[in-house]
């Protein structure tokens, strides 16, 4: 379900006070015209980090606050990419890097000069309420249990699978029940590119298929089951974790501010014998950790109000450094020398290449 956030931060006498424009908006088109606050759009896992900057934006700024929708990355990505004009957003957000695929239609439809900005860390945990079994998967048993087939002989077979034990007598005998986020959602991208495929290639006949075919072993190890096994639970984590609390045996998969956030209520299985957690999550050992990301067209620049403000305080060191705002609630920041670079990308503006897949 989309989610909209209008945040009201000032009243409107005061809306266009306290932020400055740059350059002359006649030169840019239709971009100058139909808007006068920041749009973001985008990723379900970023939404709260975004709504949060502009909140703190309008408040210490004034004017009006940024427009922040929650669509999910490939959503965002596909609106973003729409036009260059005022009835496209100026940011998308995202839960993975943007595809080659995206950005050749940005291109296509004039979306040039796209700033790209690492904003920190995420990882993707699979946990269910607190009172349900616990958990400890290998990475291949998340394969097993939740890609749509699974080797069988010499080829492959629908995966048959019922429960976890059935997968692996280790596991809890509980129904293969999952609720995650849908295609859209640059967490599912995430979880199948990090968990699923990662899961495949411990299993020797698809690392062969992959040594051989790369495009099939992709298509095999990417697609979840469609039997009911995994439920397509919508964009909103939070909700997400609610079903969970109602629904103890069932798993569900999101990400880890939002475990952060309801660690009363839910808790998280290991993977490989590690739990996600702040230090694990940043130092990489935890499997299934992202990047998180937001882009920005740089046309758009001095012409939307508050633009550059939005820009530079999501790379700030009260935002995203160590301690941070957004680390309250739940971003893993970068290390010192990468959240610098992060900085001085979003103060020069460098336009991003176009990246290879």
């Amino acid at each position: 379900m989309k989610q909209f956030a209008y945040i009201a931060a000032a009243a409107l006498a005061l809306s266009a006070c306290g932020q400055k424009t740059e350059g002359d908006a006649a030169k840019a088109g239709p971009s100058a015209s139909g808007r006068d606050q920041v749009w973001a759009a985008g990723s379900s896992t970023v939404f709260p980090f975004a709504t949060r900057v502009a909140e703190n934006v309008a408040r210490t700024g004034g004017g009006k606050a940024a427009k922040v929708e929650s669509l999910g990355t490939g959503g965002g990505f596909k609106l973003f990419c729409g036009g260059s004009g005022a009835n496209f957003p100026d940011v998308a957000n995202a839960s993975r890097a943007i595809k080659k695929s995206e950005f050749d239609q940005c291109v296509a439809n004039g979306v040039t000069d796209i700033v790209e900005i690492k904003i920190g860390f995420d990882g993707i945990v699979i946990a269910n309420a607190k009172a349900g079994p616990t958990y400890n998967f290998k990475i291949d048993q998340i394969y097993r249990g939740l890609a749509a087939e699974t080797p069988a002989g010499a080829g492959f077979a629908k995966n048959a699978a019922k429960t976890w034990k059935e997968v692996d007598a280790a596991l809890p005998a509980q129904a293969i029940l999952v609720y995650g986020p849908p295609p859209t959602s640059g967490t599912r991208d995430a979880f199948a590119e990090l968990a699923l495929e990662s899961g495949a290639r411990k299993i020797p006949a698809l690392e062969a298929l992959r040594s051989s075919d790369e495009d099939a072993f992709k298509a095999r190890a990417h697609t979840i089951r469609g039997d009911g096994a995994w439920v397509d639970a919508g964009e909103n984590d939070n909700a997400i974790v609610q079903t969970l609390t109602k629904t103890p045996n069932a798993l569900g998969a999101f990400g880890y501010s939002f475990l952060e956030n309801n660690m009363d209520t839910v808790k998280a299985a290991t993977i490989d014998g590690v739990a996600p957690t702040f230090e694990t999550i940043s130092n990489g050992t935890y499997p299934v950790s992202r990047s998180l990301y937001v882009y920005v067209k740089k046309a758009n620049i001095g012409v939307i109000p508050g633009l550059r403000e939005y820009v530079n305080a999501f790379v700030s060191d009260v935002a995203t450094g160590k301690g941070g705002y957004l680390q309250q609630r739940g971003l893993i920041p970068l290390g010192a020398e990468e959240h610098a670079a992060q900085k001085a990308a979003a103060a020069d503006l460098t336009p991003m290449a176009a990246p290879t897949k």
